[in-house]
This record gives structure tokens, C-alpha cells and sequence, in this order.
């Protein structure tokens, strides 16, 4: 294991943080906020000061980065980020509790958009700002950005691969160009192009600036954090169908717009994961806008209602515009369905991903064929092309641990006591990313009815679902310490 080349990315990634921190403390200074101007003073200098110290510590370190290292270096990366993210939110006094401010910070981080919070219009403008902005940055990967940013000289050092795969969300992850640096480029370049054209069309349906651009940064990383207590539920229906379209957008495969910009619309529109992606949004809004037909007053408003919480759950952005709780039983085990289906693999959403989803599918049919069939050779095939046995096998041992992971996670948190739907569903929304669930973790609910064991149950289950379990795993084991 090389410790020095870990620390040095850390401290690479603690200094990003310190520097982004710079908007919302400009945002406080303007609106004369000075809890909140101190709290983002103290992380600015504590994330600056830690990444100066392991800079100097691992200045001198061989390039050697391995798979391992890979896995060790996220994990650590993002507990690191979240704790010196934290500390506006706790020194501030906004979250006076330690542990709930790190919750709310995982959350940002990951994208999940559970809040302790049962209020949020009283916080500062700064801390809002903050808060919703760590959904833009953890949607993309901050490492992602750490590699588009790289320098020259470190193409090649072995190290940009490996971080790619051990945070991008997907059974597999690839080049879109032969370059690591530039596929990281092109997309970040895609996310900025995505976000500034869903901040246009919220300013244009009359959107305050504030609110679009926080509310962008929650639809871009779909996590779901707003700006007031009702979610999306107070802004006008334009802005709401604004919302659902963007949610579905961020929730495709990025590689698909890269291809549109290359004219291949073909290799698009055949695309596998694509097609069951929206298959999937469109039997479902049909099915729950049917199911709750009878409350709402017209069938656009129906059809609003359902197209938003499908979009919003199967995205794992968490918005809403309704008490989703309040629907038939059919309609929540259809959103509890969809919890765990989740977006597209390469886009920002979370979930098992629709990708996942269809290698499942295909490599139980051709189990199924094989047992009628043993003497005929069976291969699994994606778009057309075979799919690497390594990587059916990964899938298999993800979803082995994503099984045992979430059993465990249900069993302890159960132990406060509240309700079997509550509990379930909480797993579930925080494990996959999503944020608001079912009964007293519901979308007018949050999660401070959790004690401080339960929350960093959730908090290492969002951490998990975030960095797709293994990098997670790899934190836990000897194996992954060892030196060579």
C-alpha cells in the first residue's frame, strides 16, 4: 500500500474543498451572516491547513497506484471531504450536533438528500447555498475533477483509472476517449453545459436566482436538498415539469451526449440501458397516475404528480411536489421498486442502475438456458457486443454484498423502535441514494426521529451507495492496508 500517494491526493482533494467553500463565505459577508462567516472561515483554514500538512508529509512519494489503492484512496477521499464539509454547518450553530451535521453533509456529498433538518427556510443564505452545492460536486465526483484538472505529467503515473472506476457509478466503467484525463474533461464539461441550461430554464418560468441555481445544483447531482420546507411543491407547474425533465436528463448515461455530439444518434438510440431506462419512467408514471387518479382535481395534474415523484425517485434526486406517503399502497410499492432500480450507470444518480439491472436479467436467462441447454455454449451480450465474464462476476458479488449490506443496515437501525415501512424504506432511500421515504421518514419528514447510532448506520449506508459498496469495503478489510 502506498500511504504517501493516498495522503497526497487527500490533501489534493481538501484543498478543492477549501476553495470551493469560497461562494457561500462570500454569500454570508454579503448578507452580514457572522455565525456563518466564521463557520466557513474555520473549514476553509482547517481543510487548507490539513492539505498543506499532508502535502509536505507526501511530497516525496513514487507514482506507484494500484487498484487497491484505488478503492482505499476514494473511500477515504470522501470520508475526509465530508468531515471538513461538516463544519460550517456545526461550528455556525445552524446544526448545533456533530453527528447531524455530518449527516447532512454525507448527504450533500453523496446525493441523497435526507435531512435532519424539519425546517430549512430559517438557515442562512450561505449555508444553504453550501448545503445544496455539495450535491454538485459529489454528483459528478469530486475525483472526477481532480483528474480533469490533473497535470499533464501525471497522464499515465497509473493512478487516473483506477480512481475513475472506484467512483464512477456503473458495473463498468470506460473511456470515451483514449485518454482518462480527457474523458474526465468532457464529463464535467457536459455537467456545467446540463446545469447552466436547467438554471436558464428555471429563471425563465420566474424562478428567484437564489433558488435556481440551488435547486439546479440538487437536479444536477440529483440529491434533492431545497431551499423551502415544501420542497418543489410551491413553485408553479412549468417549473415542477422543468424539474422532471432535467431529473430525467441527469439520470442518462453521459456517454449517450457524447455520442449525440458525435452525430451518432443510432449507437443512442439502440442503447439497451437507455431504452429500459425510459421504458421503466413511462410504464410507471402511467401505472401510479392511474393508481391516484382520484386525488387530484384534473388529469394534467395527475399525470404532473406522478411523471415528477417517478422521475424524482428512479433518478434518486428526492424532490417533491405531493405527500407521496398519502398515495395507495399499489403507488409506494411502485416507488419502493424504484428505489432500488436507480438511474442509468455513468450518470449521477444512484440505485443498482439500469445497467446492472439488464446484465442481471440476461446472465439469469442464460443460467436458465444452460440448465436446458448445458452442452450449448451461452453468452451474455450488451448491445450487440459479449460482456467480459469479470464482469457479470462483479455484479454478482455487488449484488451479494448490496443484499447483506442492506439486511444488516435494516436490522440495526431497527433498533429505535419505529416502524417497519419507516425502517425499510430509510435503508432504502439512504442506501440507494434517494432521501425521503415512507411514514416518519416520509417527504414532509426527515430523520432526526433517529438516534445518533442509526445515523451513522445510514451515513456509512449512503457512503456505500454513493461509491457503488466496494471502495467502502476495501476500508474494512486487512487486505486492503497491507503494505507489498
Amino acid at each position: 500500500m502506498n500511504y504517501k500517494v493516498i495522503g497526497k491526493y487527500i490533501g489534493h482533494i481538501l484543498l478543492i474543498e477549501s476553495i470551493l467553500m469560497v461562494p457561500p463565505l462570500g454569500i454570508s459577508l454579503a448578507e452580514g451572516h457572522g455565525r456563518a462567516v466564521t463557520g466557513f472561515l474555520v473549514a476553509i483554514c482547517a481543510s487548507f491547513a490539513a492539505a498543506m500538512v499532508l502535502h509536505v508529509l507526501c511530497r516525496n512519494t513514487k507514482k506507484t497506484f494500484y487498484a487497491r489503492e484505488g478503492m482505499v484512496c476514494v473511500g477515504l477521499c470522501w470520508i475526509m471531504l465530508s468531515f471538513f464539509g461538516c463544519l460550517p454547518f456545526y461550528v455556525s450553530g445552524e446544526i448545533p450536533h456533530f453527528v447531524d451535521a455530518l449527516f447532512e453533509t454525507v448527504s450533500g456529498f453523496t446525493t441523497t438528500g435526507a435531512s435532519i433538518l424539519p425546517e430549512v427556510e430559517p438557515l442562512s443564505n450561505g449555508i444553504l447555498f453550501w448545503r445544496s452545492f455539495t450535491h454538485w460536486v459529489g454528483g459528478m465526483g469530486v475525483l472526477v475533477f481532480l483528474l480533469a484538472m490533473a497535470p499533464g505529467k501525471e497522464r499515465g503515473s497509473g493512478f487516473t483509472m483506477h480512481l475513475l472506476r472506484a467512483e464512477s457509478p456503473g458495473p463498468d466503467v470506460g473511456k470515451l476517449v483514449p485518454h482518462i484525463k480527457e474523458t474526465a474533461k468532457i464529463l464535467y464539461l457536459l455537467y456545467i453545459v446540463l446545469t447552466i441550461l436547467n438554471v436558464i430554464f428555471l429563471l425563465i418560468g420566474g424562478m428567484p436566482l437564489f433558488d435556481a441555481f440551488c435547486t439546479a445544483f440538487g437536479t444536477a447531482g440529483t440529491g434533492g436538498f431545497g431551499v423551502r420546507n415544501d420542497s418543489i411543491a410551491g413553485y408553479s407547474p412549468y417549473l415542477q415539469n422543468v424539474c422532471t425533465v432535467f431529473m430525467l436528463l441527469f439520470g442518462v448515461n453521459f456517454s449517450c451526449y457524447y455520442l449525440l455530439l458525435l452525430k451518432n444518434f443510432k449507437s443512442v438510440f439502440k442503447d439497451e440501458e437507455l431504452r429500459l431506462y425510459f421504458g421503466i419512467v413511462a410504464g410507471s408514471v402511467l401505472l401510479v397516475a392511474w393508481n391516484v387518479r382520484g386525488m387530484y382535481a384534473t388529469v394534467e395534474e395527475t399525470l404532473r404528480h406522478a411523471a415528477f415523484q417517478v422521475a424524482s425517485i428512479i433518478t434518486t434526486t428526492g424532490f417533491a411536489t405531493t405527500d407521496f406517503d398519502l398515495w395507495p399502497s399499489f403507488s409506494k410499492a411502485i416507488l419502493l421498486c424504484l428505489m432500488v432500480v436507480g438511474a442509468c450507470a455513468g450518470s449521477t444518480g444512484g440505485g443498482l442502475k439500469c445497467g446492472r439491472l439488464l446484465l442481471v436479467f440476461k446472465s439469469l436467462r442464460r443460467n436458465v438456458h444452460q440448465v436446458l441447454q448445458p452442452h450449448k455454449i451461452q453468452v451474455v451480450r450488451n448491445n450487440g457486443r459479449p460482456v467480459d465474464e469479470q464482469v457479470l462476476a462483479n455484479v454478482n458479488a455487488y449484488l451479494a454484498a448490496y443484499v447483506l449490506i442492506g439486511i444488516l443496515s435494516f436490522v440495526l437501525i431497527s433498533a429505535d423502535g419505529l416502524g417497519v415501512t419507516t425502517n425499510l424504506s430509510a435503508m432504502l432511500a439512504c442506501f440507494n441514494n434517494i432521501g425521503p421515504g415512507l411514514e416518519a421518514v416520509g417527504p414532509v419528514c426527515n430523520y432526526s426521529v433517529y438516534g445518533t447510532f442509526s445515523k451513522l448506520v445510514l451515513i456509512v449506508d449512503m457512503l456505500a451507495g454513493r461509491l457503488e459498496i466496494f471502495p467502502i469495503l476495501a476500508l474494512c478489510t486487512r487486505s486492503g492496508w497491507k503494505r507489498r
